[in-house]
């Protein structure tokens, strides 16, 4: 062990200390993000003149007027005012009312209650549509708003039976009309450890807060569907592939992680399936919470086995049992009261997992240092819903994305695998091919000596029968070699055919479609470089004939755009023209002597070229405009593109043979020969005219096309 903690321990611990510090950062991101403004209510009154809140919406927290075991409407509450005058009770909102101290007694977390602030608006936001969001609110709830009822989930009642629980995120909408708005609630939970409002309501304009709803919808959207294609994926890994079972529990893993965050946050399934029990909600949400931490053990161990302890295993599959048989076989009122407990459960699991990931990054296990980092991502997020959901910490919902961090770290390493072992077998043919060339050139050698040994005995007149006896035997000895050599050189080269025959046999399924998307990919592309080759010789050596006639350039770019617009838009791009005011008739129309089967080819690389460069969802535009220079006219022809840009000072060689850019930060994977641009240029110049580039390395890319113009009409 000493020499293992020797051997490389410093820069391990350095990784670990300084992936604890990320963590910490995280951490402290999170759970003290600030909010805006810092502004609470006192004494149910929150004083918003001096802000404007339809701009900048704003969390509503501080003091509120507190009915306990009363629900009051707004009549009733005005009613009270008249007659009582101010004599209400406060409590402190976003909290649960469980552990409240009312006449000398704490409360518990089942009841009912009314609550009541009065927010004042400045002038501006007055004459605003204002917007409400409501989060989850145990377990069922009224909202009234100047009197009027907008809200209502579930059934509010005053004991158990007359209430119905539900779960559900609210966006409402209101108009004030005047500076006071008054908003009572009314809060019944028969059915959950924590009753009350535990989360912030939100404020602000309507149409601020519909943006920001629809972009926290949308990441968890994006969230949840990555954990769920990637968990399926691997669960078909294991299906095609048993023996390995790490797969398996990487995607219960991960599929489980994404069914969790559908429950969680804007509560995804709610909003598809309105319908879905409450009660069969919870259960999912915390039978998932019970037995996610076993699962991630297994997943561990089957990575990196020997590093889980047998009496580890054991208790954690007790303990793990347990929870599940209690969630499944009690009411939430009870369960829910285990949230602490389970989230201690689940932290214990992932510490322990991380003491093990640090012995085997020690040991240099393969992924083990990249597992660990990831593990204390992972691990923050958790520990902080844990403490949003007994409200320690008020950032809830992060751990999706913490899980989807991890994921996404384990696919790379898987990436890294895959990569390497196509490495070894690119050496393995590197190695192969230089021992064929080692072989032919001993066969050359041979022959060269032979040759040499011939013209010896041939000389050798005073002993011809014994030079012929010897020469006999020379060949003899080298016929053999031959064959020695011709069959040692064909059994490396069966051995590649029969090991295509064998994939082609489905002897080892598993790898197949690597071997021959790669065998495809690397015939095609080589077969299209030497078509380019040869064309680009051709064209250099003038071997190519053109036939040039007078075409209208409008025309023949609205012909080449209906040619190639389903090629590029079925690319996912958005394939544009503009010709302007240079059409068919006017002073402005162009005609150029041209060979259009040609000049189709240079425009089609041109758009090819900015296709390969462009995200989904960007823009292709070729454009036509007349200039003219020096008593010349020019129909210049330009391709633009939104893709990433080339750097200013690379657009010069853009055109040269063989010169190839990859641009970064595209996830297209395209690879070309370089030959493209080149072959442009070349037909370009053959029509008497120019191609060049312009880029600012960020915004898309343009090409220009110049060609002179051969007459004008209508001018």
């Amino acid at each position: 062990m000493k020499g293992i903690l020797r051997f490389g321990s410093r820069t391990i611990l350095l990784h670990i200390v300084a992936a604890v510090v990320v963590g910490l950062v995280i951490s402290y991101a999170v759970i003290s993000v600030p909010e805006s403004p810092n502004l609470h209510s006192e004494k149910g009154i929150l004083d918003l003149k001096q802000v404007h809140v339809s701009e900048n919406p704003l969390n509503l927290k501080g003091e509120w007027a507190f009915y306990w075991q009363e629900l009051l409407s707004p009549e009733d509450i005005q009613n009270r005012l008249a007659k009582d005058g101010y004599r209400d009770r406060w409590i402190s909102i976003p909290s649960s009312w469980l552990g409240y101290r009312l006449d000398g007694q704490q409360l518990s977390g089942t009841g009912f209650a009314t609550f009541r602030v009065v927010i004042e608006l400045s002038e501006q936001d007055k004459n605003e549509r204002l917007a409400l969001r409501l989060p989850t609110i145990f377990h069922a709830y009224k909202l009234w708003v100047n009197g009027e009822l907008l809200a209502e989930v579930g059934e509010v009642g005053q004991d158990k039976s007359s209430v119905t629980p539900l779960l559900a995120t609210k966006l409402v909408f209101f108009q004030p009309e005047h500076e006071r708005v008054e908003l009572v609630m009314q809060v019944a939970n028969f059915h959950h450890k924590r009753g009350g409002i535990t989360k912030y309501i939100e404020i602000g304009g309507s149409d601020v807060l519909t943006v920001r709803r629809n972009l926290d919808i949308a990441a968890e959207v994006f969230i949840t569907t990555s954990l769920l294609v990637i968990g399926a994926y691997h669960l078909l890994l294991f299906i095609l592939r048993r023996k390995d079972k790490a797969p398996l529990y990487f995607g219960l893993f991960t599929t489980l992680s994404g069914i969790r965050s559908l429950l969680v946050g804007e509560l995804l399934l709610t909003q598809l399936w309105p319908s879905f029990p409450w009660g069969l909600q919870f259960k999912i949400e915390y039978l998932i919470l019970c037995s996610i931490g076993y699962i991630m053990t297994m997943y561990f161990d089957s990575v990196f086995p020997n590093y889980v302890s047998r009496w580890f295993h054991l208790g954690t599959r007790i303990v793990t049992g347990a929870f599940c048989i209690v969630v499944v076989v009690t009411p939430a009122l009870l369960y829910t009261k285990m949230l602490l407990m389970i989230g201690v459960i689940v932290v214990l699991h992932m510490v322990y997992l991380m003491v093990g990931l640090g012995l085997a990054a020690l040991r240099r296990m393969e992924g083990a240092l990249i597992f660990l980092l990831v593990s204390v991502v992972a691990l923050v997020t958790v520990i902080n819903d844990f403490l949003y959901y007994n409200e320690w910490s008020r950032i809830g919902n992060t751990s999706p994305l913490g899980l989807l961090v991890f994921t996404i770290a384990q696919m790379i390493l898987l990436s890294s695998r895959f990569t390497r072992a196509a490495s070894n077998e690119e050496r393995i043919a590197r190695e192969l091919q230089d021992t064929n060339d080692k072989l032919s050139e001993m066969n050359m050698n041979l022959e060269r000596i032979v040759q040499e040994r011939t013209h010896a005995l041939s000389a050798a007149h005073d002993d011809l029968r014994t030079s012929y006896d010897q020469l006999l035997l020379s060949e003899q000895g080298r016929k053999k070699l031959l064959a020695y050599i011709t069959h040692d050189l064909r059994l490396p080269l069966s051995s590649m055919l029969g090991y295509v025959e064998a994939v082609q046999d489905m002897v080892k399924p598993e790898r197949n479609e690597q071997y021959l998307a790669y065998i495809r990919d690397n015939t095609i592309r080589i077969n299209r470089m030497i078509e380019e080759l040869s064309f680009l010789s051709h064209l250099e050596t003038g071997q190519v004939s053109y036939r040039m006639k007078p075409v209208h350039t409008a025309r023949f770019l609205r012909q080449f755009y209906e040619q190639y617009e389903l090629v590029v838009r079925d690319a996912g791009l958005h394939f544009m023209l503009d010709v302007g005011d240079t059409g068919d008739q006017g002073p402005n129309m162009s005609v150029v002597e041209m060979d259009a089967q040609r000049l189709e080819q240079a425009l089609f690389n041109l758009v090819s070229n900015a296709m390969k460069f462009t995200s989904s969802g960007g823009v292709v535009r070729i454009a036509l405009a007349v200039d003219e220079v020096d008593h010349t006219r020019y129909a210049i022809i330009s391709v633009q593109d939104s893709g990433m840009g080339i750097p200013p000072e690379q657009l010069e060689q853009i055109f040269d043979r063989n010169y190839r850019y990859d641009r970064p930060g595209m996830d297209k994977g395209v690879e070309g020969s370089g030959l493209g641009l080149a072959i442009c240029r070349e037909i370009v110049h053959a029509h008497g005219g120019t191609v060049r580039a312009e880029s600012d390395g960020q915004t898309g890319t343009t090409f220009y096309v110049s060609l002179p113009c051969v007459r004008e009409e209508g001018g």
